[in-house]
């Protein structure tokens, strides 16, 4: 290669280096995403529109109100996005974990509208006009804990503690559901949330226990 051909190759001042080709939909798409954790409005407790009425939902976007926890949220959230991922990520929500990710572990589980579902394999659209509770969500409003959090620690049933959000959400919605009468029905219900630690026998025992307290709540 020449001299001359070397000088040709050499970029001015004036031209930009490493600059990427951006189409007006990629720009769009990334000045959405950056701009969606902001876009998060509590409703006005008037009952009266959020400011996220008055604001254009960027493309490729979707527009949602659920109740969290007892609190009335509006998100401009990704279509795509599930459940578990804008409770951890929008709302920061992080008691219930990512496991496996594909609704196998359990360690996921929330309730909406009072039932228990993964919320990894849930999309968020879906709870658009539902109530939706975490672990968060479950104390008293005195910040007692609930019957259930109580039991799960005196009867030591958790190890590491990462499974143990998604096992109590679970263990609640076993009671309620009527399926916590023998510790051979807890064990069938309670099969979809797994425990590496292999804490079961703890868990067995403290659902029990905690079944006689709320049913005489």
């Amino acid at each position: 290669m020449s001299a001359k051909d070397s000088e040709k190759r050499i970029p001015q001042q004036s031209e930009p280096v490493c600059a990427l080709p951006v189409n007006r939909r990629e720009a769009l798409a990334i000045g959405a995403l950056t701009a969606a954790a902001a876009m998060a409005r509590p409703m006005a407790a008037s009952g009266q529109p959020s400011a996220i009425d008055a604001q254009v939902v960027a493309p490729g976007f979707m527009r949602i109100a659920t109740r969290v926890n007892g609190q009335e949220v509006e998100l401009a959230i990704d279509p795509r996005a599930s459940l578990l991922d804008v409770l951890r990520e929008d709302l920061g929500l992080t008691g219930a974990k990512k496991g496996c990710d594909h609704g196998q572990c359990g360690a996921c589980t929330v309730h909406v509208d009072g039932r228990r579902i993964a919320s990894c394999l849930t999309l968020a659209a879906k709870a658009d006009g539902r109530d939706v509770l975490t672990i968060e969500g479950i104390a008293g409003p005195d910040g007692a804990l609930h019957p259930m959090q109580q039991a799960f620690i005196d009867h030591d049933a958790l190890q590491c503690g990462y499974c143990t959000p998604g096992q109590i959400m679970a263990a609640i919605a076993c009671v309620n559901e009527g399926h916590a009468k023998s510790a051979e029905s807890i064990r069938e219900y309670m099969s979809g949330n797994i425990c590496r630690c292999g804490a079961y026998l703890g868990i067995v025992a403290a659902i029990q226990e905690a079944a006689r307290k709320m049913e005489r709540a």
